[in-house]
């Protein structure tokens, strides 16, 4: 489990090429995001099958990558206008977890 602590994080809800390490995920949050990587928020990327996740982050002098790739499964689909999503801890933990916390319609209760 990542431990997220008080940090922001951000979503990138675009393809994302996973052959990209730290130097071209942190240049995708400063062209694509219009942030800066350097300041300690985290910021995740999915690819295009939604099969694989990076996380980026800066942590004591020097970038952190971690990554995970579903051997079956899709990571969820967010969408938003200007590409990033803001998320919290427990999103985050959903995101990884494959649970999906956003439904378009909700589920029928039973009495």
């Amino acid at each position: 489990m990542l431990s997220v602590s008080t940090s922001r994080i951000w979503l990138y809800t675009g393809n994302t090429d996973m052959r990209k390490q730290f130097d071209g995920l942190a240049a995708m949050v400063t062209n694509q995001l219009q942030m800066q990587a350097h300041l300690g928020d985290w910021f995740v990327f999915i690819n295009r099958k939604r099969s694989m996740m990076k996380v980026l982050y800066y942590h004591q002098g020097g970038y952190c990558l971690w990554a995970k790739r579903l051997e079956q499964g899709t990571f969820a689909k967010l969408v938003s206008v200007n590409n990033k999503v803001s998320l919290n801890g427990a999103q985050l933990q959903c995101l990884i977890d494959g649970i999906y916390w956003q439904k378009d319609k909700q589920n029928k209760r039973l009495k």
